[in-house]
């Protein structure tokens, strides 16, 4: 097949690139062409992936561009170009998938390109983009998990496709020590008073470390600083310590977190939202180490609860992550490590888009 991939704008896509959106990108297209097809990335000219031909839009991507007087112009300035580049190169392909942030942008040329296009979405839900993406009923939308695919009402999604992780890269560990590990954004989002929304949960999570006494390692890309110095610095201790800087991107090199995943005890994933998928749940369980998490979004999907760790009803809150801490020596590791590596690896991820790459084009 010729396949062109659409890239975010917002940030390149290399080896040593670990954005998320970025990552699946890259795995993709790599998994892709390692298996004989002809694979294009557009996005930002700075992108590499080996076997890849690279067409830019874009010299940089938006957070290593330099400042502009209005950011939001550029951004969609930028998005139109992009659009408008895929209609103009569809003839060399058979067919299109975008993973553009925002996500629906491409949606919008669906009546202009003669080949399938498919969207996958990587944006938490919210009621106006499921109103957007009603409106185009060509696209192939593609979510990252049944929970998320169900909070759709207008939008049609054509089907669930899981994220994969590197499971050559995130190696299995029997060696465990006695810490908490919690890896997530702390991205802005606040409440209709002001305060911070806190939607990955770091909250939960520390009060669990404070009301159990045992060791929690944060890190987190901090993009609410104000939240940082109010809410996380004045809880930080002996006990609860933040690993790396907190930057609006990640400080902490990637060898380190693997380390991190590899000997927690248990990897914690205390979110608030309805997470689409949650690339952390399977890392950490790639290293054989297993997850505590409320039962919000993708995490009963990726977890299977008493066996690769405890899916908590969030109501229970952080009662129920205590009753769940209690439990943990239960879990056999190498239970986590076998099921991640069945279910939700690079190869698994890349083998699904290829049959639905397939089951799209021969019902053209």
């Amino acid at each position: 097949m010729r396949i062109l991939i659409v890239s975010t704008l917002k940030r390149k896509v290399t080896p040593d690139f670990f954005a998320s959106r970025s990552r699946i990108i890259y795995q993709l297209a790599k998994g892709l062409a390692r298996k004989g097809h002809e694979v294009s990335l557009l996005g930002t000219g700075d992108s590499f992936i080996e076997g890849v031909s690279i067409i830019p839009v874009v010299e940089k991507g938006w957070v290593d561009s330099p400042p502009v007087e209005n950011e939001f112009v550029r951004q969609v300035a930028n998005l139109l170009e992009l659009a408008k580049k895929i209609v103009e190169l569809q003839d060399d392909f058979d067919i299109v998938h975008s993973h553009v942030y925002p996500d629906f942008v491409p949606a919008i040329i669906e009546n202009d390109i003669k080949i399938p296009l498919v969207i996958t979405l990587h944006n938490l839900y919210d009621f106006y983009m499921d109103d957007l993406m009603g409106h185009f009923k060509k696209t192939n939308f593609i979510s990252l998990s049944n929970a998320y695919a169900k909070l759709y009402k207008k939008a049609k999604i054509y089907k669930t496709v899981y994220n994969g992780v590197d499971t050559d890269l995130y190696t299995y560990s029997e060696k465990k020590e006695d810490y908490m590990f919690w890896l997530a954004r702390l991205p802005k989002a606040k409440n209709a008073d002001g305060s911070f929304m806190d939607p990955k949960g770091i909250r939960s999570a520390i009060k669990l470390a404070q009301a159990t006494g045992m060791k929690l390692y944060i890190s987190a890309p901090v993009e609410d600083h104000e939240f940082f110095e109010k809410d996380v610095k004045p809880q930080l201790n002996d006990k609860i310590q933040f690993v790396g800087k907190p930057t609006t991107e990640q400080s902490v090199p990637l060898e380190k977190i693997i380390k991190l995943y590899q000997h927690a005890k248990v990897f914690l994933m205390t979110i608030n939202q309805q997470e689409p998928f949650g690339l952390t749940l399977a890392e950490a369980g790639s290293c054989g180490t297993p997850v505590i998490g409320f039962d919000r979004g993708a995490v009963p999907e990726v977890i299977v609860n008493g066996k690769t760790g405890f899916v908590v009803p969030y109501e229970k809150g952080v009662d129920g992550l205590k009753e769940a801490l209690a439990k943990i020596d239960q879990i056999k590791l190498q239970d986590c490590r076998e099921y991640i590596a069945k279910n939700f690896s690079v190869e698994k991820m890349v083998e699904n888009y290829e049959k639905t790459y397939q089951e799209i084009l021969n019902n053209k």
